[in-house]
């Protein structure tokens, strides 16, 4: 696979995976104050399968902790990733994790 960045596009509201500076996929989101709320995530059918989903949300979750943010993952694709990559968790405020079938605690604390 050729490498892929990750980009966000402010005015669109959205995180692209680029692959050779083509898009390839995007995390639409919705900042509320202090959150940020991921509501789709979508990869083109013509880079299925090479894992950009996986390096587009890992980069969208990355650019959120950096700034601070709360996630608040409405787009199953991002709660499911968080679920299975734990070191995410944290950006979940504990108050609302079992509002998106997530575990309760991260083994380190709340944010």
């Amino acid at each position: 696979m050729s490498d892929a960045v990750v980009v966000e596009d402010g005015p669109a509201h959205r995180f692209e995976v680029l692959v050779d500076g083509e898009a390839a996929g995007y995390a639409a989101y919705r900042r509320t104050g202090a959150a940020i709320s991921f509501t789709h995530t979508e990869v083109d059918e013509r880079f299925e399968g090479r894992g950009l989903g996986s390096v587009l949300v890992r980069g969208a979750l990355d650019a959120a902790r950096a700034r601070g943010l709360a996630v608040l993952p409405f787009c199953p694709f991002v709660r499911r990733y968080i679920s299975r990559h734990q070191e995410y968790l944290d950006l979940v405020p504990a108050n609302q994790r079992a509002r998106f079938e997530l575990p309760a605690d991260d083994g380190e604390g709340d944010r």
